[in-house]
């Protein structure tokens, strides 16, 4: 009883450590990440035309913070269901959804411009953003209780 109640108070303190390094990495965003758009978005972004942008250096940069994101949505996913096959399921979901919004992302800047702000934002959203892991644990609590 005691090692089933300390296990559950382990497993709660792992899960808001997890949840803080989300907190962390959006409170250093601007210190960690190179990201022109960053302070684009926060302005007027309807009436300005694209930032200035390295691309090589955008591409590391929104790697490594989706890197990020993903390490800890997965350690999140993995505390919670302790399930490898979910893991390895889900990194392959994380790497697909990469590859896709990444080549998304520099279609819409190179066709659109700055003509469809609104796409891009979102495209860069999912990036930047922990979206994915909102979507998989309640898919992966679903999928679990139904089998």
């Amino acid at each position: 009883m005691q090692n089933r109640l300390f296990s559950q108070a382990l497993k709660l303190f792992v899960i808001a450590a997890l949840l803080l390094c989300f907190i962390m990495v959006r409170f250093y965003e601007n210190v960690l990440f190179y990201d022109p758009f960053l302070a684009y978005f926060k302005g007027d972004f309807n009436n300005m035309p694209l930032p200035e942008f390295t691309t090589f250096r955008l591409i590391l940069s929104l790697l490594f913070r989706y890197g990020l994101n993903m390490l800890i949505s997965l350690g999140l996913i993995y505390v919670i269901f302790k399930d490898p096959v979910m893991l390895r399921f889900s990194f392959v979901l994380y790497f697909i959804a990469f590859v896709v919004l990444i080549v998304a992302l520099f279609l819409v800047i190179k066709i659109y411009g700055s003509n469809n702000n609104l796409l891009l934002f979102y495209i860069r959203r999912f990036i930047i953003q922990p979206v994915f892991v909102l979507l998989f644990i309640p898919a992966f609590y679903f999928q679990k209780r139904n089998s």
